[in-house]
């Protein structure tokens, strides 16, 4: 039950005479001193000494024109608050004298257009069209008024829009209890308000909570994956020391063969920089040392352009359309060369999370962004492994720490620093294992969003 249905279900039994005992002692309301209009059929059994009254015959209805102020008049601070028909308790202030509704008794307003209830007990100025004030009369107490107005209320704002509400609530039969009761009922539903605020602020936290739990949960699993903790270590698969050995030999083969150019040499990893244990079968390298990039060039021919704005970043998939765009008409970004298989990873505004695998062939040749960092994995390094570890908490913690991710409106991380970044390297055959367990897994997590 959400704290709304609570409270109202509360007030629901208070408006039956369910909430606390009727007393003989209590004297009902004499309502043949007032001339009372006809209502509809009250919905609910009316307990002895109970009776119904038309709202307007048992309160005084106060035109509230004469004390109401423009909203541009409304100031930050003043001698009386503004009362209109918002949600907002008051909307601000007014230091005009003469506008200003004296009483001596609370009164109930209410927001025709809105179904707004307040229970006002001060002095205060008018804030809007559509305020109407309720001076209960003796027989009726303020704030039992007020709990009474507030349930018929609870649904009314659903009705009609922004229309004028009060034509519903005009002929709605109000209970009179005992005027004794009446200050009983105000006094349990005061004494259980409190709970259901308690009962409101635990209700909100678990929806939180349970908004963030299939997130949590998710990053939760990368992390226990890319810790080495989501599969078994197998000693027969070798290291990761042998996989990197073999990558740096097929990559200086691809310099040799003019296809890539040499990497600059990249500082030894300190233990300062390192996040986290890893099993001792695994390695930590940099990013730029077991990854490489096919350049950049301006385009000479019709291409295929992925900008940053083409990834769904909820799903780190392609968008389905194609950017086809003439050489002519390139934008100076559009410059870095891509294949099938790369994984590319948007370097501004990196807490979005706009990365993916270049998953398809394109009608052109694809050129990306110089948002992006391209990274083609060697044979000992599978794709979809480092796809998951660059999604993961920790290397979204280094991608956007406040010394990396530079600039405010647009923060980015330079390609140097990401490419200094430390990756954990385990056998390929492990990768392929964490990745299998990953696809198997993540999927549950996004059944319970």
């Amino acid at each position: 039950m959400t704290p709304q249905e609570l409270k109202s279900s509360i007030l629901q039994l208070a408006i039956q005479g369910k909430l606390v005992k009727q007393l003989e002692s209590d004297c009902p309301i004499d309502l043949s001193k007032y001339k009372n209009k006809p209502t509809d059929e009250y919905e609910f059994d009316l307990p002895n000494k109970w009776v119904t009254a038309n709202l307007e015959c048992i309160t005084d209805t106060i035109p509230s024109k004469q004390y109401q102020v423009l909203e541009s008049q409304v100031l930050k601070e003043g001698s009386y608050a503004v009362i209109s028909q918002s949600k907002e308790y008051s909307i601000g202030y007014s230091n005009e004298a003469d506008k200003v509704f004296h009483h001596e008794k609370p009164v109930v307003v209410f927001g025709d257009h809105t179904a707004e209830v307040k229970l006002v007990d001060f002095d205060f100025v008018v804030g809007a069209d559509g305020v109407k004030i309720f001076a209960p009369k003796p027989d009726l107490l303020p704030q039992f008024l007020y709990y009474v107005m507030q349930f018929y209320c609870i649904d009314l704002s659903k009705v009609g829009g922004y229309s004028r509400h009060y034509k519903y609530l005009k002929f709605k039969p109000i209970p009179l209890p005992p005027l004794a009761e009446q200050k009983r009922i105000v006094a349990k539903i005061e004494e259980l308000l409190p709970l259901i605020d308690r009962y409101e602020e635990a209700w909100t936290k678990l929806e939180d909570f349970n908004k963030r739990f299939p997130l949590d949960m998710q990053k939760s699993i990368l992390q226990m994956a890319i810790q080495g903790k989501l599969v078994p270590q197998d000693p027969s698969e070798g290291t990761g020391e042998e996989l990197y050995r073999q990558i740096q030999a097929e990559k200086a083969k691809l310099v040799k063969e003019g296809i890539i150019k040499k990497d600059k040499p990249l500082t030894e990893i300190t233990e300062d920089e390192i996040p986290f244990d890893i099993p001792d079968s695994w390695k930590w390298k940099r990013l730029g040392e077991i990854t490489y990039s096919w350049g950049q060039k301006q385009p000479d021919k019709t291409f295929c352009y992925v900008d940053v704005g083409s990834i769904n970043n909820q799903k780190h998939i392609l968008d389905e359309n194609e950017t086809i765009v003439a050489a002519k008409d390139a934008s100076s970004r559009a410059r870095k060369i891509v294949k099938q298989g790369d994984v590319i990873f948007a370097t501004v505004r990196p807490y979005l999370q706009n990365i993916c695998i270049i998953d398809r062939i394109f009608s052109y040749e694809p050129i990306v962004s110089t948002a992006f960092a391209v990274m083609h994995c060697p044979e000992g390094v599978y794709n979809k492994y480092l796809y998951y570890y660059l999604l993961s908490p920790s290397f979204m913690r280094f991608a956007n720490a406040t010394d990396k991710a530079k600039g405010i409106a647009y923060p980015a991380i330079g390609e140097k620093d990401f490419f200094n970044g430390v990756v954990p390297l385990p056998p390929l055959a492990e990768q392929k294992r964490i990745v299998a367990k990953l696809e198997e897994i993540l999927p549950l997590c996004e059944c319970l969003k």
